[in-house]
């Protein structure tokens, strides 16, 4: 028996002793006869960047092949608003690969997520899913290589104070119990993402800390294992639907939302990335940031403007994205410097031996450094389509591999030091600037837009559909009013539970 499978949390993998790739039709079929599944849940994302759920109960095994073989119709314009109500029917079909035995549901129920097909049975250009899907086919035609992500995605956690033990305001990170309150929260929202298929690196607690009115609230964090864009994205969107899900039954309400009171860390979802060919990861060479790394570093950042239509989707976005509280305004990148657009975390790149210095009985062993060097674009939040946010990093970062002089703005874009310290001032003038709000985030995306819709990666409806929607919030001036005031939280309770 295969360790890694024997492992796997997923029932469905345990079961079946197959890699997830490689469940097929006659697979899901044995499962539900031999485990007593009852109801089959086909999920899917539309435009507000959440699950959507259709049931079906299983009748018979003929209606069950009919359902996973052809899938079913669903209207188009109630999910996407770039469909228009005479012409609306999709297909939804699933994705055999993505299925997972639903934690929540009472009746034996396995659920997995689809795609989505126009009438002639063509991937719809315009889905979430397959925006992604073009972008990373595009970037391994283009360049020979594969897009590996994953997120870290930042929440809070909201309930009754008992006044018991009382956290330090804003000291949260990695805080132990009982000091901190829903780490065993977490640690179930662990459990049941990795039994769906989720592939997780850790969770802990984030700095975010803080009472207001009776309540605490929490910040936390799960960080995922980089694995290719596609798989990363469907992690994220099942990882978000079972937090507040389990939330809601504990009766604890939770937020991804990048901003939820003045002076208090904000929820961002960092993506880190790294570059694959043959197994390999590409973004370190003779124990420095490659080439390869830089190239598509600078890719990223020339567009970045434009990405953050697909990242930062409503207006309480533009309020953490300030100066001085850890995430970022400068388009500019830096190794372990948090004030930057794009970091370069720590690699595991030194040649200590860490693990026999620490456990003297492992001294002798010899140990080969890991290949984790990954790269962290720290702006999005939880407001994120996340299919199109992945897609345009994908798409950007191939632009960065066409571009003959990316190595020198690589060098030009580099700073070595917090980039808001007063020694910079010169330097930060030289940079531009994120947007700072939804209306400018269009404004950047409509400039820099044919470089999404090329090799057909984001359709023009894709394109416009967001540019109206970030324009209909009319914020152009709403950071600035809101400043530091009350009626800030009112637009912040207002996006609370965004994406």
């Amino acid at each position: 028996m295969d360790q890694n499978l024997k492992l796997c949390p997923n029932k469905l993998v345990q079961f079946l002793q197959k890699s997830p790739d490689q469940i097929r039709k006659a697979d899901i079929i044995r499962f539900v006869a031999e485990n007593g599944i009852r109801m089959i849940n086909f999920m899917y994302p539309a435009d507000d960047n959440r699950l959507k759920t259709l049931n079906f109960v299983v009748n018979s095994e003929e209606y069950l092949d009919s359902i996973l073989t052809y899938g079913e119709r669903v209207d188009g314009s109630s999910l996407f608003p770039f469909i228009e109500a005479g012409n609306s029917d999709l297909y939804v079909i699933p994705r055999y690969s993505t299925a997972f035995v639903d934690p929540f549901a009472e009746i034996p129920t396995l659920s997995m997520l689809c795609s989505f097909f126009d009438k002639e049975g063509k991937p719809l250009n315009s889905a979430p899913d397959q925006t992604l899907r073009k972008a990373c086919e595009a970037f391994t035609k283009t360049t020979g290589m594969e897009f590996y992500a994953m997120g870290e995605l930042e929440y809070y956690v909201i309930s009754d104070d008992n006044g018991l033990f009382p956290a330090s305001d804003q000291k949260g990170y990695h805080e132990s119990a009982p000091y901190a309150k829903f780490n065993d929260f977490r640690a179930e929202c662990m459990d049941l993402i990795a039994q769906a298929g989720g592939q997780i690196k850790y969770g802990h607690n984030e700095v975010g800390n803080f009472t207001l009115d009776g309540k605490i609230y929490e910040q936390n964090e799960i960080e995922f294992l980089p694995i290719p864009a596609m798989e990363a994205a469907d992690n994220l969107m099942i990882a978000k639907w079972i937090i507040r899900t389990l939330g809601a039954k504990k009766g604890y309400d939770v937020t991804f939302a990048p901003k939820i009171t003045a002076g208090k860390a904000g929820s961002g979802l960092h993506i880190h990335f790294k570059i694959m060919k043959d197994g390999q990861n590409l973004m370190t060479e003779n124990g420095k940031l490659s080439d390869v790394a830089k190239k598509a570093i600078t890719g990223i950042l020339e567009y970045a403007p434009a990405i953050t239509a697909m990242g930062n989707k409503v207006p309480t976005s533009y309020f953490r994205l300030v100066p001085h509280q850890e995430a970022p305004t400068s388009v500019c990148w830096g190794d372990r410097n948090r004030s930057v657009l794009v970091r370069v975390p720590l690699g595991w790149t030194g040649e200590n031996d860490m693990v026999s210095q620490a456990n003297p009985l492992e001294a002798g062993h010899g140990t080969v450094a890991p290949q984790k060097q990954t790269v962290e674009l720290r702006s999005a939040d939880g407001s994120a389509d996340i299919y199109q946010l992945m897609a345009a990093m994908v798409a950007a970062a191939r632009i960065g591999f066409e571009m003959d002089n990316a190595l020198e703005r690589a060098e030009d874009l580099y700073v070595s030091v917090n980039i808001h310290n007063d020694e910079n001032k010169e330097k930060l003038a030289a940079l531009k600037s994120l947007p700072d709000s939804c209306a400018a985030s269009a404004d950047a995306l409509e400039e820099m837009r044919g470089a999404f819709e090329a090799y057909d990666v984001f359709s023009p409806q894709m394109i416009d559909g967001i540019i109206n929607k970030l324009r209909g919030y009319d914020d152009r001036n709403l950071r600035k009013e809101l400043d530091g005031t009350t009626k800030m939280l009112k637009v912040v309770r207002k996006f609370w539970h965004c994406g």
